[in-house]
């Protein structure tokens, strides 16, 4: 089992299975959704805790078990399930997924994996390359979002204004939350007994 915290909780108490992995996915999809609710308003793009839960799924399940939920969570949206920050009212379904944060739904999947790729391999376990993680993986979900967000409102609009600029202050704090929770988290655990 890959090294990550929910890997080594798993580990702990032996408790490494489809039923207890697909518990922890769906859970964290849940999350995701909460997450989703945690919003300010904000046009045409929400601020909202989403990428924080995305990339802290990312670092504690791993790059499996965090695209597995990510994925689910789209999957709930996608079937209507109001899921979605702003849904029902704003829409729902594959019509929301659609809209101006389509691009930015979409950009979670590769943020969770390169998160939880890096939390492989460690880096979640010291503050300062946690942050870096966070940031990393931050980053990843403007591509698709920005390339979306211009497609839908068209390119000659001031992109950058409407779907980075706004956001960049609240990823530097979420970079720093990440950056306190997983270290002290890992230390906690070696405190338990050891990973």
């Amino acid at each position: 089992m890959e090294m990550t915290i929910y890997g080594a909780i798993a580990r702990r108490r032996g408790a490494s299975n489809l039923a207890v992995d697909g518990t922890a996915i769906l859970g964290a999809s849940l999350l995701l959704a909460f997450s989703a609710r945690i919003a300010v308003p904000f046009h045409p793009v929400p601020i909202t805790m989403q990428t924080f839960v995305v990339i802290g799924l990312g670092l504690a399940l791993g790059p499996v078990r965090g695209l597995a939920a990510v994925a689910l969570y789209l999957a709930e949206g996608a079937a209507g399930f109001p899921v979605f920050t702003g849904t029902p009212e704003k829409g729902i379904g594959l019509a929301y997924m659609m809209g101006p944060t389509g691009g930015y739904l979409l950009g979670y999947l590769p943020a969770v994996l390169l998160a939880g790729w890096l939390a492989v391999r460690g880096w979640d376990r010291n503050p300062l390359s946690g942050m870096a993680a966070a940031l990393l993986a931050g980053a990843v979900i403007y591509v698709p979002g920005l390339l979306w967000l211009g497609a839908v409102l068209g390119f000659d609009k001031p992109i950058f204004q409407f779907g980075l600029y706004p956001f960049i202050f609240g990823d530097i704090v979420k970079a720093l939350l990440a950056a306190l929770v997983f270290p002290a988290a890992w230390k906690w655990l070696d405190a338990q007994g050891g990973c």
